[in-house]
């Protein structure tokens, strides 16, 4: 029987998540498969893969066909450096103590690489926020600054029309002033 590792969907409509299998080549997509080895959630970032390595590594092994997604998953944990490790093992290149050593020295350059990447990114974001809360200080500057003058124009425009009051009041005054001095004159 020819064996495939292929995704089956899951999740909801525009929610894709995966579930890694093995299957039959001739069962449909979402169809009957043998074993589930993993997930795979691509929504996240960085996409959250959770493999039973060892399991995958003995159907890789033993002549499984990956599709093309599956494939770039499996080289990305390492399934199929681990399985050129055990070819250069059962060739008597090296050891299996070695095998393991240069496993482990990528698995944590890679993780190295990976926390990298996401210090980068959470640096990026911080960096990203304290941008637009200063574009947010300018703006709301900006908007003070109008609201300042606006209001400074209207204390001014107040003081005006209260001085032309004033100087209205004055005028009428002293226009009533000689008219009531004139009045008593004739009489």
């Amino acid at each position: 029987m020819a064996t495939k590792i292929r995704l089956q969907r899951g999740g909801r409509k525009g929610y894709a998540f995966y579930r890694i299998v093995i299957a039959d080549v001739r069962a449909p997509r979402d169809g009957k498969f043998t074993e589930k080895i993993g997930t795979y959630n691509p929504n996240t970032n960085p996409a959250a893969v959770d493999l039973n390595f060892d399991r995958a590594l003995y159907w890789v092994e033993t002549g499984a066909q990956p599709t093309d997604t599956v494939r770039n998953i499996l080289k990305s944990e390492g399934v199929y450096l681990m399985k050129h490790l055990r070819g250069g093992v059962k060739k008597g290149a090296f050891d299996e103590a070695t095998a393991q050593k240069k496993f482990d020295a990528w698995k944590a350059d890679k993780q190295n690489g990976l926390n990298k990447v996401a210090e980068a990114e959470a640096k990026a974001k911080k960096e990203a926020a304290a941008e637009a809360l200063k574009a947010e200080k300018a703006v709301n500057e900006a908007i003070a600054k109008k609201v300042a003058d606006k209001k400074a124009a209207a204390a001014a425009a107040k003081a005006e029309e209260e001085a032309a009051a004033v100087a209205e009041a004055a005028t009428e005054e002293t226009a009533e002033a000689p008219a009531a001095e004139e009045a008593p004159a004739e009489a």
